[in-house]
């Protein structure tokens, strides 16, 4: 009994702070080449069209404006980047920008 009420304990903030946080992959492009993973804070309550748990400038743009382009990843990159509380900055993670794209890959 105390072994269930202890994980159900460490799953319920989770769930909760997962409703909070999300994790930003920034394909390697031009202006970054290495590419970077950041997590930051966002506001589900803002927009309908906002941030995935996990997710990219690719499939954001894909998701919202229908289509990947070097434009608006720039432009969806910088605004997260200006706009967005970062809690970290990590290095970039391929399997985490596939997660985010549902398995796609588009061009660099």
């Amino acid at each position: 009994m105390k072994a269930w009420l202890s994980v159900l304990a460490a799953i319920v903030p989770l769930i909760i702070g997962a409703q909070f946080i999300s994790i930003f992959v920034v394909q390697p492009i031009g202006a970054l080449p290495e590419g970077r993973t950041v997590i930051l804070l966002r506001y589900p309550w803002r927009s309908a069209k906002g941030l995935s748990f996990i997710d990219s400038a690719d499939a954001f743009c894909a998701r919202n404006s229908g289509g990947v382009t070097l434009l608006c990843r720039g432009i969806t990159a910088g605004a997260i980047a200006k706009n967005a509380p970062i809690l970290a900055r990590l290095p970039y993670s391929a399997t985490l920008y596939g997660i985010s794209t549902g398995g796609r890959s588009y061009e660099r």
